[in-house]
C-alpha cells in the first residue's frame, strides 16, 4: 500500500517558522519587545524551539538581535516589501482603476502626496471621455484636492498643519478651503463618511470623490479618485463614493494594507 502523504499544514516546519515571524511582527506592532520568551508565550511553544528558529533567521540575515536580546525584522524585509508595493501600485492599480472607470463611466486616477501637492501617477479614462490630455504627472494643490484629503487620512492635525505651514490657500474654485482649519473640518467629515468629496474646490464645475490606499506598514500611500463634472457625479455621490472606497480597499489588499471601508452616506 502506498503511504498517504502528510498534509501541508501550519504545523509543518515552514509553517512554524512563519508563525514565529508573524508573532515577532505582532509584538513590534503592539509595542512589545519581541523576545524569545514573549514570542514563545504568544504561540504556546517551547522557548528552545522558538530560539532555534530565530537563530536560523538571524544567521540568514532576516532578523536582527538587539543588545537587550529582543528581535526585529532586518531592513532587507522592508526594502523588498517597498519594491513590491511600488510594482503592485502600477500593475494592480491600473487594473483596479480600469474596472472602476468601466463600472462608473467616469475618469479614475491614483495620486500621491508630494509636499503640499498631489501628483497623479495612474489614470483610466472611460470610452468616449471628453477629457483633453493626460493628468499623469500633473500636480494639484493638496488643500483643494480630493486625493490631498484622502492622502492625509491618517495624519494628525499637527501633521496636516506642518504640511501646509508655508501654503497660501488661494481660491481655485467656488468652494476652495480658506484655511488649514477649514481643510481639517472637511477632512473630519470625510473620515466619518468613508470617502472624500471635493465639490468645485479645485475648478468650477469639477466634482470628485477619493478614498485612501494603505500599504503593509499600515500607512496611507495615496488615493484612488473618481473625477467628473458636477452635473454628472453629484446625483451619484453615494454610488461613486462607495465604489471608490471599495476599489481603494481592493488595491490596499494587494499591497498588504488594511481591508476596511466605513461608508456612511
Amino acid at each position: 500500500m502506498t503511504p498517504t502523504p502528510a498534509p501541508t499544514t501550519r504545523s509543518s516546519s515552514m509553517g512554524r517558522g512563519l508563525d514565529v515571524l508573524a508573532a515577532l511582527t505582532n509584538c513590534l506592532r503592539e509595542g512589545r519587545k519581541a523576545t524569545v520568551v514573549e514570542i514563545a508565550r504568544s504561540l504556546g511553544r517551547e522557548r528552545s524551539q522558538v530560539s532555534r528558529t530565530l537563530a536560523s533567521y538571524e544567521a540568514s540575515g532576516l532578523v536582527v538581535r538587539g543588545a537587550d536580546r529582543s528581535f526585529a525584522l532586518a531592513w532587507g524585509w522592508y526594502a523588498a516589501a517597498q519594491d513590491i508595493v511600488a510594482t503592485r501600485v502600477i500593475t494592480q492599480g491600473l487594473v483596479v482603476l480600469e474596472e472602476l472607470s468601466s463600472l462608473l463611466g467616469e475618469a479614475t486616477f491614483f495620486s500621491a502626496l508630494q509636499g503640499d501637492a498631489t501628483l497623479t501617477t495612474l489614470e483610466s479614462l472611460p470610452s468616449g471621455s471628453r477629457m483633453i490630455g493626460s493628468w499623469i504627472g500633473r500636480a494639484y494643490p493638496a488643500y483643494c484636492s480630493d486625493a490631498g484629503r484622502a492622502s492625509l487620512w491618517d495624519a494628525s492635525a499637527e501633521e496636516v498643519r506642518a504640511v501646509f505651514s508655508s501654503t497660501a490657500f488661494s481660491r481655485q474654485g467656488p468652494n476652495t478651503p480658506t484655511s488649514v482649519d477649514d481643510f481639517l473640518s472637511r477632512l473630519d467629515e470625510d473620515r466619518r463618511r468613508g470617502f472624500t468629496i471635493v465639490d468645485q474646490e479645485a475648478e468650477p464645475g469639477l466634482y470628485s470623490v477619493a478614498a485612501p490606499v494603505w500599504d503593509f506598514r499600515d500607512e496611507v500611500i495615496g488615493a484612488i479618485q473618481v473625477v467628473g463634472t458636477r452635473d454628472s457625479m453629484h446625483p451619484r455621490t453615494a454610488e461613486c463614493g462607495a465604489a471608490c472606497a471599495d476599489a481603494a480597499a481592493e488595491l490596499s489588499r494587494h499591497l498588504g494594507g488594511r481591508d476596511t471601508t466605513g461608508i456612511s452616506v
